[in-house]
């Protein structure tokens, strides 16, 4: 009888640890695992990495002839390098993306969206990090201009400022577009794209990185992003909440004063459906 007793209590103990840590630990560790596993299963970035490294002759010539080329341009105009300089070390320096992503975190712990801001989060760190790695990894030297218009510490491959760009301004737009009325959705869209692009473009013309430093930052970005968003999308599946798109936001109910609740407390939620059968088929009361 006492081994019946016990036998009875495990399934028991079992469904109520699953029930209330299930979502959140399968959550957690799926971050942390994808996290890890960013730097080693991006495919376009580790396609990027083997050109770079066995120095393609096609990707050599594109990266020399477009910094020689602009850099001519920068030495020509004085006025034109302190306003790209002025955009890379203040409006688009790495610093000040993250600290917005930090702005972003802790205005979502206010909002009790945990998951969320620690998705933000834990998208930084991982952005940041595995750019600082990579970099030590590949030891890439930064172009050697005559008469250079800027100077950066540091290897090259690959650009964290383009990095940083990618993954800061994922974050923000996945996070705060559901804020944004949708008629108005495509500006922050077109800002993103704008700052992605302008980081790229600065870090190039100012003779601190190659064409291929800036890609390879962009592809390493967005594989992070991707890896992170798709834990915080399974998360979502396991705690019953609705699939989402890029054009919605990661989480659209954090728009809302009263978040929508999971979809199994909906269904449960729900009255029960009449009965459409036709009249003179329903069985007497």
């Amino acid at each position: 009888m006492a081994q019946r007793t016990t036998r009875a209590r495990r399934p028991a103990v079992r469904a109520l640890l699953t029930r209330h840590g299930g979502a959140d630990a399968a959550f957690g560790t799926r971050l942390v695992l994808a996290a890890i596993a960013t730097g080693v299963v991006a495919v376009p970035f580790a396609l990027a990495l083997v050109l770079v490294e066995s120095r393609w002759p096609p990707l050599h010539r594109l990266d020399r002839t477009t910094a020689e080329r602009l850099h001519q341009t920068a030495l020509e105009h004085p006025c034109w390098v302190r306003f790209l300089e002025f955009l890379t070390g203040y409006v688009w320096d790495p610093v000040v993306m993250r600290l917005l992503v930090a702005v972003v975190a802790v205005w979502l712990l206010t909002r009790r969206a945990w998951r969320l801001a620690a998705w933000a989060s834990v998208t930084a760190v991982a952005g940041g990090l595995t750019g600082l790695l990579t970099k030590h990894a590949v030891e890439r030297a930064r172009p050697h201009l005559p008469d250079p218009v800027s100077h950066a510490p540091g290897f090259s491959f690959p650009s964290g400022h383009a990095m940083t760009a990618t993954t800061s301004c994922a974050v923000l737009l996945l996070v705060l577009l559901p804020l944004v009325p949708r008629a108005w959705r495509p500006l922050p869209w077109a800002l993103a794209v704008t700052a992605v692009v302008g980081v790229g473009y600065t870090r190039v013309a100012l003779g601190v990185h190659w064409v291929s430093d800036v890609v390879g930052g962009w592809l390493l970005g967005i594989t992070v992003v991707t890896a992170t968003t798709l834990v915080f999308e399974a998360w979502r599946l396991d705690a019953g909440r609705r699939r989402t798109t890029p054009a919605q936001g990661l989480e659209p109910e954090i728009s809302s004063t009263a978040p929508e609740p999971p979809l199994a407390l909906r269904r449960a939620s729900r009255p029960p459906e009449e009965s459409h059968d036709p009249p003179g088929t329903r069985p007497p009361r």
